[in-house]
């Protein structure tokens, strides 16, 4: 039998999503709170679920189109595409954009763990034929704090970018000159017989990727040398 915790489980960054406004996910996770210790089993399902509803609970506030049919790691990409989780500082730092996309891509692995993990040993989830694995307070602690650890990261960036002031978000037709160096650099985009500009494609398509690529350009035509980027080139490609 597994050792009990010193003190109680609680998920501090869920807690904080609650403060800041997503209420109607409290129930989840006093309920995942108390499964941690009294059914592990339960935890996996409740932890999914968690990082599902904050996911479409952000998503729907900022007035981002998703298909209500979308499972969890399509919806976490919806977000990760959309919300700006480099801060305006480091926008033109091409060496900590990949480093966060490296870590924005261990909590899509861990998302992913945590459904696959549901999936095999979650209580509530599919019926099975035969027995289950029986998960423990160790494993179940790993799914809940997983959860809680990209619940409170998903809602701060959410939060902080809503409530703060510095620049507005890009506009399309305010910035011609990056516009045409995009489509310079890439050309036209084809499907069939039908042509997009790159530089829309880009900003409709990834918006964050436009606006770190748009901050990039801008210092370099105020004379900043960005990192990977000679002055007066436009974007480059990021490191693969």
């Amino acid at each position: 039998m597994a050792e009990p915790l010193a003190t109680p489980f609680v998920m501090h960054g869920a807690r904080d999503a609650i403060a800041g406004g997503l209420v109607h996910v409290e129930e989840q996770v006093k309920s995942i709170e108390q499964a941690v210790i009294e059914h592990p089993g339960l935890a996996f399902d409740l932890a999914k679920t968690l990082v599902e509803s904050v996911c479409r609970a952000v998503l729907g506030e900022r007035n981002i189109a998703f298909n209500e049919d979308d499972d969890l790691p399509k919806l976490f990409k919806t977000a990760s595409q959309h919300l700006p989780f480099l801060p305006p500082t480091a926008s033109g730092e091409s060496g900590v954009r990949d480093s966060l996309k490296r870590t924005l891509g261990g909590l899509s692995a861990a998302i992913a763990g945590i459904c696959e993990l549901r999936n095999q040993c979650g209580f509530a989830s599919h019926g099975a034929g035969s027995s289950r694995p029986t998960m423990e307070l160790a494993q179940a602690l790993l799914a809940a704090e997983a959860a809680d650890t990209i619940v409170g990261f998903l809602h701060r960036v959410h939060r902080n970018d809503r409530t703060k002031s510095p620049s507005p978000p890009a506009v399309y037709d305010d910035n011609p000159e990056f516009n045409e160096s995009v489509d310079e650099a890439h050309g036209v985009i084809r499907i069939y017989e039908v042509e997009f500009r790159a530089s829309e494609v880009l900003f409709h398509l990834e918006p964050e990727s436009y606006r770190v690529y748009l901050a990039e350009f801008d210092a370099a035509a105020d004379g900043e040398v960005v990192e990977g980027e000679a002055p007066g080139n436009g974007p480059t490609e990021p490191a693969s």
